[in-house]
C-alpha cells in the first residue's frame, strides 16, 4: 500500500463508515501523529523559513541521539507526511501538504445543526 493511499478516495468520517482496509490505513497515519516527538518535527518542519529544513536542525532541537530522530523522520516519511531530499552529505525535509489536507478533509465533519 502506498503511503495514505486509502486517504485519496475516503469520504469524510460523518459521511461514509470506513472499511476494515481504510481504517488500518488511517490507524497507521494516527499512530505516527500520536507520538510527541513526531509532532514537534512536523511542527518545526512547517515553521521553517522555506517550507523545508536541514536533518541537522531537527536533531539539534532535541535532547535525543540522531539514530532516534532518524527513526521518528522515517516513520514520518513511511506514512507520506514526510518527504526528503539529499544535497551533499546533509537530508532536507519537507511536509507533503497533499497528505495534510487529505487528513483534514477526512476528519471534515458538518457542523451540528
Amino acid at each position: 500500500m502506498e503511503p495514505l493511499e486509502v486517504l485519496q478516495c475516503s469520504p469524510p468520517l460523518a459521511r461514509e463508515p470506513l472499511d476494515a482496509e481504510q481504517a488500518a490505513g488511517l490507524a497507521r497515519v494516527f499512530k505516527a501523529l500520536g507520538d510527541p516527538v513526531r509532532l514537534r518535527i512536523l511542527s518545526i518542519v512547517a515553521s521553517h523559513e522555506g517550507g523545508e529544513v536541514c536533518v541537522c536542525d531537527i536533531t539539534d532541537a532535541f535532547e535525543l541521539s540522531q539514530p532516534t530522530i532518524s527513526h521518528h523522520l522515517k516513520v514520518l516519511k513511511d506514512v507520506g507526511l514526510l518527504t526528503s531530499e539529499r544535497r551533499a552529505s546533509w537530508v532536507y525535509y519537507r511536509l507533503v501538504p497533499e497528505r495534510l489536507g487529505e487528513l483534514s478533509a477526512l476528519l471534515d465533519t458538518p457542523a451540528a445543526v
